[in-house]
């Protein structure tokens, strides 16, 4: 079974990513995700833009999925978004990309994009290793 087979499998017991909101796990790799949301009228509201917490849970999703396959437990400590646009197009891609990782924490940003080009949003999240040795 490849990692990425795995980590879907593995994954797939996060039901609300990846059952109910419909996020697909593309890549993963070390300390590394992408991972994407088909859109449909779920994810939107009631000014028929994407909301923005389905913006939100797909980054979340993609940092729990860097930061927590074939590592130590990790979770967020915390997690700041930006909006920068509309998506105009009609799947997001949410990557990750680890600018440091310690002992004891670990900080990413997760840039979220659609199928067009677009940056929709950026998120910056940091995240403790439950399991670490101080």
């Amino acid at each position: 079974m490849t990692d990425l087979e795995q980590a879907r499998e593995f994954f797939l017991k996060d039901r609300y990513a990846m059952v109910t909101t419909g996020i697909e796990i593309d890549a993963v790799g070390e300390r590394y995700a992408r991972c994407s949301l088909k859109l449909d009228e779920r994810h939107k509201n009631a000014t028929g833009q994407v909301m923005g917490g389905a913006l939100f849970t797909l980054a979340d999703f993609v940092f729990a999925v860097a930061t927590n396959f074939k590592q130590p437990v990790t979770v967020t400590t915390t997690s700041q978004i930006s909006y920068l646009g509309v998506a105009k197009g009609d799947v997001l891609y949410g990557e990750s990309r680890l600018l440091k990782d310690g002992k004891r924490v670990c900080f990413y940003e997760i840039v979220i994009t659609d199928n067009l080009g677009n940056t929709v949003a950026t998120v910056a999240s940091s995240g403790v290793h439950l399991n670490a040795k101080a």
